[in-house]
């Protein structure tokens, strides 16, 4: 099941790099919720650090560089792959897109099929229930 969360932030006036990237991540529901330490936002920041230089990164690579167990690591990549912001080939995991713009454009195509085939559902049930369409 793919969970795509979006939340509406106010986006920080003076911003730098970081606080924009904290944003990102807080508007996608990225290190939100039980994530008290943001591993999920600093996996995701780790794999931008190492975008330049390398296409994917080991999830040893990525505990490595945060001080953190691989078995937590895992968990925090399941999700990002649910939420559509990561992706794992073999035993890489790769930023979706290759960009985070790139990412954003995925996710948008993803929320845009599920939001089409919900409005599909609903016309059906409308239809049903005998409520012309408007």
């Amino acid at each position: 099941m793919r969970q795509i969360v979006v939340r509406q932030v106010e986006r920080p006036v003076s911003g730098g790099e970081d606080e924009d990237l904290w944003w990102l991540c807080s508007s996608l529901g990225i290190g939100e919720g039980r994530d008290v330490d943001r591993v999920a936002s600093r996996v995701l920041f780790t794999l931008l650090d190492h975008q330049s230089r390398e296409r994917g990164l080991t999830v040893d690579t990525i505990a490595q560089d945060l001080d953190v167990t691989n078995s937590r690591i895992n968990h925090h990549i399941r999700n990002l792959i649910d939420a559509g912001v990561v992706y794992r080939q073999k035993r890489l995991i790769y930023l979706r897109g290759n960009s985070l713009q790139s990412m954003v454009r995925e996710i948008r195509k993803d929320i845009l099929r599920i939001l089409d085939d919900v409005e599909l559902t609903a016309a059906e049930i409308d239809k049903a229930f005998g409520i012309l369409r408007k």
